[in-house]
């Protein structure tokens, strides 16, 4: 159950700590409601806030997906860390010692000393690389051809670009050295095993090293570019334990604080363009590695920011790129905007050629909007001069405009189309009329479709209404069970009495597992703490199953002789379930013939209603 090295002082610290407002708080915009905040699930789409926080308990809790628990579990499924991960965080935080190891078994110990060694050993390898570069001279013609692009001394130690020697095994000789595992250092993406069996080598010779880290700041992989000829040019750490190209960013630790601040990301193509522009006070820049955005990509920048600014190449491939990417990013809720570069050019270049200045006024200043990045991209595709294909253009441009919800948008845009091409503004309102109904025969009823999210974090968000649907009914049994655990979760004494007369007999199983581990939890001479109880299962459907539980109207009565009743209608329904079994055995019975059985069956189910009814009418 519990992850037995992280001391429960700690966690009862940690929660201390951590009030649950304000832990939710840095990522959500909460508003009181009575005693309880309240704001848009940061976890799932939705337009109406179901996402509530009960400061008295400490706890949060989502009506609409689900998800519940204290300060931990909420950055548990924030941050996506393990349990012991977010207590660590939270500690350090917190300035509390971080003693334990935090894991379960020697398996899963093993399998941290293994990610540890190759975490250290990629920090090493940095180090070496950075050091060759400056500082050798085999590092000189790299070091030379940085300083050509413009990049500073400064920027190459803020970002430790290093530099990979030619030779074949300057890293196998400095990491074996030092006694790291070969075979483990080849898994971990450094190394490669040659093909003939009889040892290593290095995995990038000859390149200039670029550092990626996680967003704890360590170094996961690196990326090599090619100083001279030949591909690829770049190359990128392989797949690994600590490596995934599509959940992580490069320079995403370093922007972390300016995008919280701001709300806002630039996302880039390449590591040089991130450097060069944060030379220019683009501070909040990270780029994709070798890859496509990806939904993992903007599943974790929807979680830090409210808005994104692509700022990729200016040539056709970098622009296509940009086309992909806006759905991706408006998917999951973040207002999308692109930063326009001459044709041809890179953010790198441009920066280059016309300063930091230029760079921030002419385009992360100043970026369009993405119908008017549509506009500007659909207009490449047709010859303006003929009139074949301004009437082409100007059809395909009303398509994109009827996408917009806002009638004052549409109208905007139709009215610079007018006036671009003297064409009448009634016609293109027509047409645009026309793609608007096509649109809405096409578009999916309901919240939570694929193109619509919304987090809370803007208003403004283009999304769908939520189908209203009321809660469901639960059995009467069900809300017994409800109703009594929320009371034994606050009080001991309720929870001993139940212990007494019921035990662990509930009838559905989360309701049971929660009374089991209720009973030990005051066994151990705790006190009524549901947040720390919470902490204490170590299990999703639990802790959800329990945050919803205690989320329920503190208002409801609650007295001895509800208890009573509660505890009856309880004890009931295994009464009820064997009735009914008896009931369909007898219905087989009649069917196959068999009205000796039927009859002896019949009379069972008497009986049983009638101890039943007599248990119903006894007093407890």
């Amino acid at each position: 159950m519990a992850y037995d090295k992280i001391p429960d002082s700690v966690i009862e610290a940690v929660l201390r700590h951590h009030d649950i407002v304000e832990t939710v708080g840095k990522y959500v915009h909460l508003s009181k409601l009575g005693k309880y905040m309240k704001g848009l699930c940061p976890f799932h789409s939705e337009k109406t806030p179901s996402f509530t926080v009960t400061p008295e308990k400490q706890i949060f809790y989502c009506y609409g997906c689900g998800k519940g628990g204290n300060s931990i579990k909420f950055i548990e499924e924030i941050e996506e860390y393990s349990f012991p991960e977010a207590v660590r965080y939270l500690a350090e935080e917190a300035g509390i010692p971080v003693t334990w190891s935090g894991q379960q078994n020697k398996q899963s110990s093993a399998e941290v000393a293994a990610r540890e060694k190759v975490i250290e050993a990629h920090e090493l390898t940095a180090k070496l690389y950075h050091y060759l570069l400056m500082n050798t001279t085999h590092g000189q013609p790299a070091l030379e051809y940085l300083r050509s692009r413009g990049v500073t001394d400064k920027q190459i130690d803020h970002f430790m670009i290093g530099y990979a020697p030619p030779e074949w095994d300057t890293l196998v000789r400095f990491l074996l050295k030092r006694e790291f595992d070969a075979d483990l250092m080849e898994k971990g993406g450094l190394l490669v095993a040659k093909q003939d069996g009889s040892g290593y080598i290095d995995r990038f010779r000859d390149r200039i090293m670029f550092p990626i880290w996680n967003r704890d700041g360590k170094t996961i992989a690196l990326a090599g570019r090619m100083l001279g000829e030949g591909q690829p040019k770049y190359l990128n750490s392989p797949e690994t334990m600590l490596f995934n190209k599509s959940r992580n960013f490069y320079n995403f630790h370093h922007s972390r604080p300016a995008m919280r601040k701001s709300r806002r990301i630039v996302l880039f193509e390449g590591y040089m363009d991130v450097i060069k522009a944060w030379s220019a006070g683009v501070n909040n820049g990270v780029a994709t590695m070798g890859t496509a955005l990806t939904d993992e990509h903007a599943a974790l920048l929807s979680r830090n920011v409210d808005e994104a600014i692509l700022c990729y190449d200016g040539d056709s491939a970098g622009q296509a790129a940009v086309l992909k990417s806006i759905p991706i990013l408006e998917k999951v809720g973040l207002r999308v905007q692109v930063a326009m570069l001459p044709k041809g050019m890179d953010p790198d270049e441009y920066i280059e050629a016309h300063g930091a200045n230029a760079f921030m006024r002419e385009t992360i200043e100043h970026p369009v909007s993405v119908t008017k990045f549509k506009l500007i991209y659909a207009k490449k595709s047709h010859i303006l001069l003929e009139e074949e294909g301004q009437k082409n253009y100007l059809l395909e441009a009303v398509r994109i405009i009827a996408e917009l919800d806002s009638p004052t948008e549409r109208e905007f845009y139709l009215k610079d189309l007018s006036r671009e091409f003297e064409f009448s503004l009634d016609s293109l309102k027509q047409d645009c009329f026309q793609q608007r109904q096509k649109l809405q025969k096409m578009k999916p009823q309901g919240d939570n479709n694929d193109n619509s999210w919304n987090n809370g974090r803007n208003e403004n968000r283009n999304e769908n209404r939520r189908a209203s649907s009321a809660p469901p009914v639960l059995p009467a049994y069900q809300v017994a069970e409800r109703r009594l655990l929320a009371q034994m979760l606050q009080d001991v004494d309720t929870a001993k009495t139940v212990h007494a007369k019921l035990g662990e007999a509930f009838n559905v199983e989360d309701h049971a597992a929660l009374a089991a581990y209720l009973y030990a939890y005051y066994a151990l001479g705790h006190d009524p703490d549901v947040s720390r109880f919470i902490a204490s299962l170590q299990d999703d459907r639990l802790e959800r199953t329990a945050a919803s539980i205690l989320m329920m109207d503190d208002e409801f009565p609650f007295d001895e002789h509800l208890l009573v009743e509660y505890i009856k209608e309880i004890q009931k329904v295994p009464r009820f379930r064997e009735i009914e079994h008896k009931k369909e055995e007898m219905v087989r019975a009649e069917r196959s013939g068999d009205m000796l059985l039927a009859a002896q069956i019949a009379s069972e189910i008497i009986a049983l209603e009638r101890q039943l009814k007599g248990r119903q009418d006894d007093r407890f």
